[in-house]
C-alpha cells in the first residue's frame, strides 16, 4: 500500500528551530534508561518510530518535551533524551496546554493510553482539541487497561470479558477518532504500531501541523489483549478490512481496489463493489475540507469486529492556535497598559476587609 499523507501547510514558529551544526540521530534521542515494557508490547515499535523520526525535524532536544499521564504508554518520556514529565492520570493535556502557552520555543508532545486520555482524561483531551492548542497528542489504543492488569477500557468492545467485566462488558466503546472530530480538532489521524512506514509518515504530518494534532495509534498488548488488531494487520485479512485514506484519491480498498466507499442516496457512507457503472460515484478523500462531516462519517464507517477500519489522516485544516492567540492578547495588553500590577489586580473588584 502506497503511503501518501498530506502536509497541511508550511511550518511556522517553533517548528523550525535549528538543531546543531552536527546532524542528530536516533541515538541522540535515546535516553540511558532501560526500556521496561512487556516483551512483545506494541509500545516498543512506537518508541522506535518516534526516536528515529525526531532527528528529521531539526529541533533541538532541549526544545522538545514529552508529557504523559499514567499507564503503560506514559513511561515513554523516560526513554526519550529530551525534557519530559510523567504527570498526573488524565491531566497530561492540561499540563501540556500550560507549557505550550507559556513557552512558544518548545515542541510539546503528549502521550497517553485509551484509559488515560478517554476515561479520567476525557475532559482535558476535548478542551485541548477544541481550543486547538499547539500540541501533538498520541493516543496508544490497545483497548484494555494494561498497567492495572487487564480491566476493560473505554475502547473495549461490547462483550469483552476482563477482570472487571467477567460476564462481558455492557458498555459501548468510544471511537477516539470520532471524539476528536466531534471536538473539531484541526488534525486527526489513525495509524498502526506495526506499520513503521505509515506511522512515521503520520507523525511527520502531525509535526508539520500548527495547532492540536491528534493521532490514534492502534497498539497491541500481548499480555492482556493480544491480537486486538490482528484483522487489520494480518496479510490474509487486512486488504479487505483496512482502508488507507489518501488525499485527493478515491476511497478504495480490497484486492486491486475492488471495493470502494461512496455517499448513499440516504446521505450515509456505504461500501460497494466497484464496477464500471459506479466507479465515478466513489468518494474522493479531502482531509482539508473546511467542515468535518465527511471525515466524521468515515470514522463511523465500521469497526474492527464488523466492518472496515479507515487509516490515515481524516482531517488537516488550518485554524488559529490557542496559544498563539493567548500570547497575542498578552502582548496587546502590555503594549496598551504596560506590565500591570499583580497586587492591585488581586485586590481589585469585589474584596472585603474582615475585622477591626
Amino acid at each position: 500500500m502506497t503511503v501518501s499523507l498530506p502536509v497541511p501547510g508550511p511550518r511556522r514558529g517553533l517548528e523550525l528551530i535549528p538543531a546543531t551544526d552536527a546532524e542528530l540521530s536516533r541515538k541522540d534521542f535515546t535516553s540511558d534508561q532501560e526500556v521496561r515494557w512487556c516483551p512483545g508490547c506494541g509500545d516498543y515499535a512506537i518508541l522506535a518510530a518516534i526516536q528515529g523520526f525526531m532527528p528529521t525535524l531539526g529541533i533541538k532536544r532541549e526544545n522538545t518535551v514529552f508529557i504523559s499521564g499514567i499507564g503503560c504508554a506514559a513511561r515513554l518520556p523516560y526513554y526519550m533524551d529530551t525534557y519530559g514529565m510523567h504527570s498526573i492520570h488524565g491531566r497530561a493535556p492540561a499540563i501540556a496546554t500550560g507549557l505550550a502557552t507559556s513557552r512558544p520555543d518548545l515542541s510539546v508532545w503528549v502521550i497517553g493510553g485509551d484509559g488515560d486520555f478517554l476515561s479520567i482524561g476525557g475532559n482535558h483531551l476535548l478542551h485541548a482539541l477544541r481550543r486547538n492548542v499547539n500540541l501533538k497528542l498520541l493516543l496508544f489504543n490497545n483497548r484494555i487497561y494494561g498497567l492495572t492488569k487487564g480491566q476493560y477500557s473505554p475502547t473495549s468492545e461490547v462483550g469483552k470479558s476482563t477482570k472487571s467485566s467477567p460476564m462481558g462488558s455492557v458498555d459501548r466503546p468510544l471511537n477516539p477518532v470520532s471524539i476528536a472530530l466531534g471536538a473539531e480538532a484541526t488534525f486527526v489521524a489513525r495509524t498502526v504500531d506495526s506499520d513503521r512506514k505509515h506511522l512515521t509518515a503520520t507523525l511527520q504530518a502531525a509535526a508539520e501541523h500548527r495547532g492540536a494534532a491528534f493521532i490514534e495509534i492502534l497498539q497491541n498488548c500481548d499480555i492482556y489483549n493480544d491480537g486486538a488488531w490482528d484483522v487489520i494487520k494480518d496479510a490474509d485479512s487486512r486488504e479487505d478490512r483496512a482502508v488507507y485514506l489518501e488525499a485527493g484519491k478515491q476511497v478504495r480498498f480490497g484486492r486491486d481496489g475492488a471495493k470502494g466507499v461512496r455517499v448513499s442516496p440516504r446521505g450515509r457512507l456505504e461500501v460497494v463493489d466497484v464496477d464500471a457503472g459506479n466507479e465515478d460515484s466513489l468518494l474522493v478523500h479531502d482531509p482539508q475540507a473546511d467542515e468535518p462531516e465527511l471525515a466524521f462519517a468515515l470514522s463511523r464507517l465500521g469497526n474492527v469486529e464488523a466492518g472496515v477500519t479507515p487509516l490515515g489522516i481524516f482531517r488537516a485544516v488550518a485554524r488559529p492556535a490557542y496559544d498563539d492567540a493567548a500570547r497575542a492578547q498578552v502582548a496587546e495588553a502590555r503594549a496598551a497598559k504596560g506590565d500591570g500590577d499583580l497586587a492591585a489586580l488581586l485586590n481589585s473588584g469585589d474584596t472585603w476587609t474582615i475585622g477591626g
